[in-house]
């Protein structure tokens, strides 16, 4: 198990490099998110000695058990769905929180955030396909998030994120990244600070990159398929 995944992080590093060089960017200019739900914990501290040092989460309760296991040395961030009644726990456990979706949520989240004495680095998370069933912010109500969150002083939002339709052929999901990196630099011009894209997984993450990734979440290509 350890040589298939170190192997397999060595890989992904090469088609991140590759795809970063298509686009014009340094490979360090794209954060490989190395997404660790349902994994174990003895495969995780071999993608952590691998290089894997910024691992992604999907649940707050999971990962409580997982960061407790592991101990220091690497960088949480909560991909998936945020309830609020989560946001306390999540406040507390991670570096980053990629789904930030609500001013309610922004609001519970500079509560904990204070409680907890620290500040909460966020992404605002855009359904950018207008999916009934995902989670994310519509993009006619990120501004006023982005107007909320700036007068938070326990968060720092500093990015957008999307997980677009999945569609088989990557080409296809290319327009979908396209249109939050435009969203993005309109934003900029208006004057938010956002560097950072959260875009692209396994089957896609080249194409993310592309487009303007910095942060890509890869768990499938790192661990296998999960059972």
């Amino acid at each position: 198990m350890g040589d298939d995944i170190r192997e397999r992080i060595e890989a992904v590093r090469r088609r991140i490099a590759t795809a970063a060089a298509r686009s014009g960017r340094e490979a360090s200019a794209v954060t490989l998110v190395a997404v660790t739900k349902t994994m174990a914990v003895e495969a995780i501290r071999v993608a952590v000695a691998a290089g894997a040092t910024v691992l992604g989460e999907n649940r707050v309760q999971e990962a409580r058990d997982k960061i407790a296991a592991l101990g220091g040395g690497v960088e949480w961030h909560l991909i998936g769905h945020l309830q609020t009644n989560k946001a306390k726990l999540a406040a507390s456990l991670f570096d980053r929180v990629h789904s930030l979706d609500s001013i309610r949520l922004a609001d519970d989240l500079e509560r904990h955030a204070a409680e907890a004495g620290r500040r909460l680095r966020c992404l605002v998370q855009v359904n950018v396909g207008g999916e009934a069933q995902k989670n994310g912010a519509p993009e006619e109500e990120v501004r006023p998030l982005l107007e909320a969150a700036a007068r938070l002083p326990h968060l720092s939002v500093d990015g957008l994120m999307a997980i677009p339709p999945f569609l088989p052929d990557p080409e296809d999901v290319r327009p979908f990244f396209r249109r939050l990196r435009a969203l993005r630099d309109e934003l900029v011009v208006e004057g938010f600070a956002l560097p950072d894209l959260s875009i692209g997984m396994t089957h896609d993450f080249e194409v993310a990159i592309e487009e303007g990734a910095t942060l890509v979440r890869i768990g499938t290509a790192i661990f296998g398929p999960r059972g």
